[in-house]
């Protein structure tokens, strides 16, 4: 139980951090999701850049069997590293968003 609850911190420190550099664009807003009951939790952008509707995730984690799967990272960032940085171990984090076949060939979780 400790380690969900570390594991729920550290997602929602990495999100709120982006969510914060987001925010200096007043025609696209960073919409943070937390859903802690299902521990999906999302970074989304929603709004107007250049007359094109703009909308979708960012980032998304999910909690599944005590791990870390990063479902999805629209960003520069090796977030697997920063989550690594914060203390959780890479066999605790599965990049969900590489299919099983390549998730073996890196220094992460295969599920």
């Amino acid at each position: 139980m400790a380690n969900l609850e570390k594991y729920r911190e550290c997602i929602r420190k990495i999100i709120t951090e982006y969510a914060q550099l987001a925010s200096s664009n007043n025609e696209i807003e960073a919409q943070t999701i937390f859903d802690l009951e299902q521990d999906h939790y999302q970074l989304i952008y929603i709004g107007w850049q250049n007359k094109r509707r703009v909308f979708g995730p960012v980032m998304h984690f999910d909690i599944k069997n005590g791990k870390i799967w990063i479902q999805w990272n629209g960003t520069e960032e090796d977030v697997g590293e920063q989550l690594v940085a914060m203390g959780v171990p890479k066999h605790d984090i599965v990049v969900g968003f590489h299919p099983p076949y390549v998730r073996e060939y890196t220094d992460y979780a295969v599920s």
